[in-house]
């Protein structure tokens, strides 16, 4: 009805004009007193030939409407079957779609290119830089002192954001390297646990664990990714007390600091693509990348991530895996 009604507004000059002449017609008869009949009857049939025409103008403007609202998730396919099927009568149509699936094409093509020339870039160089890290760290390992455990504990960090941009540029191929099977995500948070054991060690926090054995249908590499991000964040804003990690029989995995919390303000936003509110303006090093990461990677897992907070008390970052669980 909201369609019908737009179509009457767009044509309501041609609509008026057509109901003045139909005024005029009515007056002129009458003013030459002609019979009842003869007003009627080409009254009648010059509304069914207007009706007709709204009809079938109305029909070809909603045929139109809908074709543009396809605009929108238009694809390749789509393009190119435009081009190979016109209509006869359109064939400079035709021509201009096939020029804008070429240009498209063409586009497309150099721009995934491009990216995968930076993907192997920043790929090779993830790995080159990864062997010095590697080394600093056995240097580091022969003395045991605070300051080399210092050390090591930044060189995890700086290991931790080579990762971050690999996995910043995966998400945003084509394809994924996703391998779904059944894992422990108790297993997955003692891993994460033990590359961050230094730090907990050299900082004096706590950390409580209270881990049940569900099983999940997930991708172990990037859940270990996320869960590592997470306990990341904890641990960077976390200056006294300690970690608490649960997971239970329902698939509902968190991880509560107590920690500087998150302005009530800030929260809604701190998943979001480089936001890194309040807390990032106090630590320079933010780049609100982190749980943006969390965030997709957590979308093509089918598992969901929120985060509770009160400002001084801590933050909670929950992690629901229950829609991976088996099915029975």
């Amino acid at each position: 009805m909201k369609l019908f009604k737009d179509y009457m507004h767009l044509h309501r000059r041609g609509l008026i004009c057509s109901a003045i002449f139909l005024v005029i017609f009515l007056l002129t008869f009458w003013l030459y007193e002609l019979p009842l009949g003869a007003v009627l009857y080409p009254t009648a049939l010059c509304l069914a030939v207007g009706a007709v025409f709204v009809f079938f103008g109305y029909r070809s403007y909603k045929a139109d409407i809908e074709a543009l609202s396809e605009i929108a998730s238009v694809t390749d396919a789509s393009l190119c079957s435009l081009v190979q099927s016109p209509p006869p009568e359109h064939e400079a149509w035709a021509e201009a779609m096939k020029a804008v699936v070429d240009a498209h094409n063409d586009f497309a093509g150099k721009t995934q290119e491009k990216y995968l020339d930076m993907v192997s870039y920043y790929t090779v160089w993830a790995h080159q830089i990864k062997t010095p890290i590697a080394s600093m760290r056995l240097i580091l390992a022969e003395e045991d002192s605070e300051l080399s455990r210092r050390s090591q504990a930044e060189l995890f960090r700086i290991e931790q954001y080579v990762d971050m941009v690999l996995a910043f540029l995966r998400l945003g191929s084509d394809t994924t390297d996703y391998v779904f099977s059944q894992h422990r995500p108790d297993e997955i948070v003692k891993q994460a646990v033990r590359k961050f054991r230094g730090e907990f060690i050299m900082r004096k926090l706590t950390l409580t664990l209270s881990l049940s054995d569900t099983v999940v249908v997930t991708d172990e590499k990037w859940l270990s990714f996320v869960v590592e991000q997470v306990l990341s964040n904890a641990l960077k804003y976390t200056k006294q007390g300690g970690i608490t990690i649960t997971l239970t029989k329902d698939g509902i995995l968190s991880v509560a600091d107590t920690g500087i919390g998150i302005l009530s303000q800030d929260l809604p936003r701190i998943f979001d693509n480089g936001y890194t509110g309040v807390n990032g303006r106090l630590d320079k090093s933010a780049s609100g990348i982190g749980l943006y990461l969390c965030k997709r990677i957590c979308k093509n897992l089918s598992h969901s991530i929120s985060a509770s907070s009160k400002v001084g008390v801590g933050t909670t970052v929950t992690i629901d895996l229950s829609k991976s669980l088996p099915k029975e």
